[in-house]
């Protein structure tokens, strides 16, 4: 947690958000969420990328050709977030949307063959931002953040 001392007060940042200790796991939560959003921020914006875009190509390395709606599904966001993802990179030249041949109302996002090569840039920057989250873990401790997110996850999820 954060022990800053503010020189008007002589508090810790503790002491004065009264958040951190009426709700402890969720402002840690928070915290780790936040501050992990900004440096993967920091390390796409490098490779061009704006945070959560990584996430969609990421999905389409995987399986390509896939429709907004499944991407949506997939990455558990809605569809306003992908359909604004997917626009920059169309601008970007990393993906295509094309209709479905089965179903015109759906929208197919593929990669382009820059999109293809953008991989090494975004695995290097994700490499980055794991070693860097985990730093100070060892194995048994991952191990255990990764099985704790999961179970807090499968709770919460319902009620999105």
């Amino acid at each position: 947690m954060v022990q800053q001392k503010d020189d008007d007060n002589k508090k810790t940042v503790e002491e004065e958000f009264i958040t951190v200790t009426d709700f402890p796991v969720s402002f840690a939560i928070f915290g780790v969420a936040r501050s992990h959003r900004a440096l993967a921020a920091q390390l796409l914006r490098e490779a061009g990328l704006f945070p959560g875009q990584e996430i969609l190509l990421m999905q389409l390395w995987h399986q390509d050709h896939q429709s907004q709606n499944s991407l949506c599904r997939t990455l558990r966001l809605d569809h306003s977030t992908v359909a604004k993802s997917v626009r920059r990179l169309v601008d970007s030249g990393l993906v295509t949307c094309s209709r479905s041949q089965e179903d015109k109302r759906v929208t197919i996002v593929s990669l382009t063959q820059a999109g293809r090569d953008f991989e090494p840039k975004v695995t290097e920057a994700w490499s980055k931002l794991e070693n860097l989250t985990t730093e100070a873990l060892n194995e048994q401790e991952k191990k255990l953040l990764i099985t704790l997110s999961r179970k807090i996850a499968a709770v919460l999820d319902p009620f999105l």
